[in-house]
């Protein structure tokens, strides 16, 4: 459905309204994954609040609408109530500096299928045919596309381009609009550290905080902020932009315009820049491999990158205090190579109550963002009633 012809709503306060807000509360609980894969009509009454005969009703016309599957349950506790195989899936799509993944999941989040391809630097443009040429090849047709999460390495306000290195010419773009008309459903743009960030927080190591930081270092740095379970956008959409606090006011120029940037000294391009006489040619994997093997140019560049990662790691957890900071992007293969150092530049930094927050690297690996797509569709397709 195209932005310029959004779904009616009803007035606020009137019975449509009323019942369209509870069928989502119904509908969000049962997005989330059980360890049965069920939740009983009881269950759904306490988790959502609405009484019993309200849940029981709610259940009835969206099993009639083909979006629940209800089965006979043990004991006095209601019918087992699950989302519906054909009620739809979801598409996620995540444009990299060098890669396009696409996947397919179910509306709890959960992936289905998923592909990734490689994409040359200098091919930098939005490929949208070939991503729904992707989503053609890899859909498992177990129900209609509902909805799609497009990630970009760039800030995204209102699916709107801000600004993009890696995408010229789609700055102040309305990519969602414009994904509509490939994809002909709802399309909803974040930038990819906010995706890899709500990945981890569902399904990777930020699972039972209600606070994280995830930090994608890669040509870019940036991390996407979970506060109470919820991604944290700021006034404008652009918290996060950890890669641009200043490390060092003589430091060398960003690309940002400012000196001594963290993505000066952490980004994995400035750590191969600096390893070209020493490891000419190498991916930063093969320079991971160098260190390990007891290289000492790569293991004091990534020693120096965990430090000053460090202290801009410190003023997060001063800020923020969050449970947990997980690290993802290519320096994420330095494992506890980057750890140690990072550790060790937080401590210097943080106040002593926060400088022991757990610091680890990201359980998705290089899939988080394109996890984190799948997650943002599900959690944002309207699947009421009325719009079904």
């Amino acid at each position: 459905m195209p932005r310029s012809a959004p779904r009616p709503t009803a007035a606020p306060g009137s019975s449509t309204s009323l019942r369209a807000s509870n069928e989502r509360r119904l509908l969000s609980v049962l997005r989330t994954p059980t360890d049965k894969g069920v939740h009983t009509q009881a269950e759904l009454a306490r988790a959502t609040g609405l009484a019993h005969a309200t849940v029981s009703n709610i259940v009835r016309d969206l099993t009639a609408a083909g979006l629940l599957d209800t089965e006979p349950s043990s004991g006095r506790r209601g019918s087992a109530v699950r989302l519906a195989p054909g009620a739809g899936v979801v598409a996620g799509i995540d444009f990299g500096h060098s890669h396009i993944a696409v996947a397919v999941g179910d509306l709890t989040g959960k992936v289905l299928a998923e592909e990734r391809v490689a994409s040359e630097p200098e091919d930098h443009v939005l490929d949208l045919r070939l991503a729904r040429t992707l989503l053609e090849r890899i859909n498992p047709a177990v129900g209609p596309l509902r909805q799609v999460g497009l990630g970009l390495p760039a800030p995204v306000v209102n699916n709107v381009v801000r600004s993009s290195a890696i995408f010229p010419g789609w700055e102040g773009v309305d990519a969602a609009a414009v994904a509509e008309e490939t994809f002909g459903v709802p399309v909803r743009v974040e930038n990819d550290a906010n995706l890899g960030a709500l990945a981890e927080h569902r399904h990777g190591q930020g699972q039972g905080h209600t606070s994280s930081v995830f930090v994608k270092i890669a040509s870019g740095v940036g991390a996407g902020i979970m506060i109470n379970d919820e991604l944290f956008h700021g006034a404008d959409g652009t918290a996060g932009e950890i890669g641009h606090l200043t490390v060092d006011e003589q430091g060398p120029m960003c690309r940002c315009g400012s000196r001594g940037c963290l993505e000066t000294y952490t980004s994995s391009e400035h750590l191969l820049r600096l390893l070209g006489s020493h490891l000419p040619g190498a991916t930063f994997k093969e320079v991971v491999v160098a260190a390990g093997e007891g290289n000492l140019a790569a293991q004091r560049v990534i020693e120096d990158a965990g430090l000053r990662l460090g202290w801009a790691l410190g003023s997060v957890l001063n800020l923020l205090n969050p449970g947990i900071i997980i690290l993802g992007g290519a320096s994420a293969q330095a494992g506890e190579l980057l750890l140690e150092p990072t550790r060790t530049g937080l401590r210097r930094h943080a106040l002593s109550s926060v400088a022991e927050t757990p610091i680890v690297i990201s359980e998705l690996g290089d899939r988080a963002s394109l996890v984190g797509a799948v997650q943002l569709a599900a959690e944002d397709t309207e699947l009421v009633h009325s719009g079904a």
